[in-house]
């Protein structure tokens, strides 16, 4: 077991604010009889006085206090003096010894303007706090982060300390650092024993904190269920809202505490409660991913308040991928294609409206799913789901939205371009080309090029590249419309350039033959593996190459989606498929 000196303790107290765990444990090893087993001695501390004191040792102080009294206020690096040591080790008969030669350090600090009372009432030392107050110790003085005695004896869940405090007149609605109560404290660890007590004390039953967070408030956020139905019972206001308008019910609804949302609703809160954002307690729960709490709510949330939110519970579901609420909220009668509103809308570069394109967006691909099953369309956002999906490089979404008739000619508003924006959006990411080659977008529209085998022009517009895969399309773009980009053009820009080999290969598995134009056959011959492109690219393709195309030609863009599902031989539909 690992051992600690006593010096190596305080000096974790005093660095934590009098919050340290090991000294906790120690003091309790100490009551159990347990010894210092877990703490090796100290040397003798330069200081006789506390020296003395560690060891127990009453008569040594008492000759000290008589020969050496001001030995007894000398302080240390910390702005401890003995009376500090003597209650932090529960030294009682030392400390009452201290007290009687120097009455008034009843009340001295440390540099963390800690009292020797504080520190007793953290180490648990009972007899040491009844002898300070009976001494006259003042007990509201707080420390440097605002913790007054009666705040940590609740913490410590003393109900003994807790008692005697309040006894000695402690003030039950002092606030600490955060503005917590004792009451919050209690309430917090779900003590209703002393809660009871602080009470009785004349404790207030809604006092709000900093951010007016009542007690009622921190129960159903940390899912204290014995501790929110005391309060209730106590006339604790179900309803009260925090300054941002935060009600005990979005807390439980937030927090995944279903029986407390239970509970709550049955006690009249008021599921239409909104905070100052315009969020109702099933947005919370539903942002949140809790389906069950959601299911609870929609029957108690008016449909004239969800109208009025700037945004749906399904639109945040969809954005953090909580497919279960999803399900859930359309299954209720949520509209799979509500638009979020104007005032909402607008802060997004893309103008995004739909939950789908939510769901696309944040990669939300199982939300994604559930949304297109239920009928979602795929035409109502400026910019088309698809571009998104293939901007985020997610295949799966990509095969789902074109399953469901996506339109692979897809614009990109703000950027012209002659071939086609899914191609641009791939960027590098050959598995995604691949799929949306396979589905039907048109290759050959690659290698269409005004200028041929003519030397190219040095283009001074903005090219569709990068732009807006960084920036995803701009719709506020206050530039004038600019020429349309060719893909040769896309192609040699610095992001582009050193993956064209490769990408290039890959279209011309999709067409038949073509003339590459100066500005490929250049691009090709800038490194010596993609010579094999160029020679591709100028011989005659094979006759089963130029078969396929022709039958895929004749069956159509749209029946490619469904390849699969036509009467044909598995080998023939994987040579139709590019499988082979």
């Amino acid at each position: 077991m690992t051992k600690f000196t006593y010096s190596e303790y305080l000096s974790q107290f005093r660095n934590a604010g009098g919050k340290c765990n090991n000294v906790t444990r120690w003091t309790e090893d100490r009551r159990r009889g347990g010894g210092e087993s877990d703490v090796t001695s100290e040397p003798e501390d330069a200081d006789p006085v506390v020296s003395a004191i560690r060891r127990g040792d009453v008569k040594a102080v008492n000759d000290l206090a008589t020969s050496a009294p001001h030995s007894l206020l000398r302080e240390n690096k910390d702005g401890w003096i003995p009376l500090h040591d003597a209650a932090f080790c529960g030294q009682t008969e030392c400390m009452k010894t201290l007290l009687r030669a120097h009455p008034g350090s009843v009340d001295k600090r440390t540099l963390q303007e800690q009292t020797a009372l504080l520190l007793a009432v953290s180490c648990e030392h009972l007899s040491c706090v009844r002898g300070l107050l009976e001494a006259g110790a003042d007990p509201d003085i707080s420390s440097k982060n605002k913790e007054t005695p009666l705040y940590k004896a609740c913490e410590l869940e003393n109900v003994d300390m807790v008692s005697l405090l309040l006894s000695y007149g402690a003030t039950v609605n002092q606030r600490c650092g955060q503005g917590w109560t004792a009451l919050h404290e209690a309430v917090s660890r779900s003590n209703t024993e002393i809660s009871e007590i602080l009470i009785r004390a004349g404790g207030t039953i809604n006092p709000s904190n900093t951010y007016s967070i009542t007690p009622l408030i921190v129960a159903a956020q940390r899912g204290q269920l014995k501790a929110l139905c005391y309060l209730v019972g106590k006339g604790a206001d179900v309803n009260i809202q925090t300054c941002d308008g935060v009600t005990a019910l979005h807390e439980a609804s937030k927090n995944g505490h279903k029986e407390i949302v239970g509970v709550l609703l049955t006690k009249n809160a008021d599921a239409n409660k909104p905070t100052s954002s315009g969020l109702l307690p099933l947005h919370v729960a539903a942002q949140y991913g809790h389906h069950e709490i959601v299911s609870l709510l929609v029957s108690v949330t008016s449909r004239a308040m969800l109208r009025h939110s700037c945004v749906s519970p399904l639109h945040l579901a969809a954005e953090h991928d909580r497919h279960a609420v999803a399900a859930v909220l359309l299954k209720t009668g949520a509209d799979v294609n509500a638009t979020l509103a104007r005032s909402h809308f607008i802060q997004y570069a893309d103008r995004r409206t739909t939950a789908l394109y939510f769901a696309v967006a944040h990669g939300s691909t199982q939300t994604a799913e559930v949304l297109l099953k239920a009928g979602a369309s795929l035409n109502l956002d400026p910019v088309s789901p698809l571009l998104m999906a293939v901007r985020r490089g997610c295949v799966h979404t990509v095969s789902l939205l074109l399953d469901r008739g996506a339109d692979l000619d897809a614009k990109i508003p703000s950027h012209a371009a002659t071939f086609p924006a899914v191609v641009a959006l791939c960027m590098n990411n050959l598995p995604l080309l691949k799929c949306l080659l396979d589905n039907g977008c048109d290759a050959l529209s690659c290698f269409k090029c005004t200028y041929g085998s003519a030397p190219h022009p040095a283009s001074g517009v903005r090219t569709v590249g990068s732009s807006i895969h960084d920036h995803l399309l701009p719709l506020n773009c206050s530039e004038p419309p600019e020429r349309a980009t060719q893909f040769c053009e896309w192609i040699s820009t610095p992001v582009m350039c050193t993956s064209a080999g490769l990408i290039i290969d890959r279209l011309l598995e999709h067409v038949a033959h073509v003339q590459l134009c100066s500005k490929l056959n250049e691009l090709l011959d800038s490194r010596e593996e993609w010579l094999a492109v160029k020679r591709k690219s100028s011989s005659a393709r094979p006759l089963l190459h130029l078969c396929r195309l022709r039958i895929r030609s004749q069956i159509g863009r749209h029946r490619l989606k469904s390849l699969r599902s036509l009467p044909l031989p598995d080998r023939l539909i994987r040579y139709l498929s590019h499988t082979d």
